[in-house]
């Protein structure tokens, strides 16, 4: 069984951007946490919705196919439906929490980026 842990201290171990670290498991699903900056790239998650809590800072999510932009402040939630494309953004200091199902990776089907990997 695992220990508590403290996010503040899982943040602090890394500093790259849109790289997720793993905080822990829920069944079938990862915890991840990510420091966020600057555009990420457009992608889409063909088999899987993706859950984002903002936890410090401003994200805001450009959905090109629904013709829209939600921003989504510190303490917030909002959950990409699967098959819908969208390009994150995010503010100077933003930190962001998300529910993924085990080995989805970040860039969606673009196949290049990461699953993440364990916070030490």
């Amino acid at each position: 069984m695992e220990e508590p842990r403290s996010l503040e201290e899982c943040f602090a171990s890394f500093d790259e951007r849109w790289q997720p670290r793993i905080v822990t498991r829920v069944n079938d699903y990862d915890v991840k946490i990510a420091h966020v900056e600057g555009e990420y790239v457009e992608h889409v998650h063909d088999d899987t919705d993706e859950y984002f809590h903002v936890l410090a800072g401003e994200l805001t999510l450009t959905l090109p196919g629904e013709g829209r932009s939600v921003v989504i402040a510190a303490g917030e939630v909002f959950t990409v439906p699967r098959g819908v494309s969208h390009q994150p953004s995010a503010a100077p200091g933003t930190r962001i929490l998300m529910f993924e199902p085990r080995g989805t990776l970040n860039d969606g089907d673009l196949g290049g980026g990461t699953a993440g990997e364990a916070v030490s």
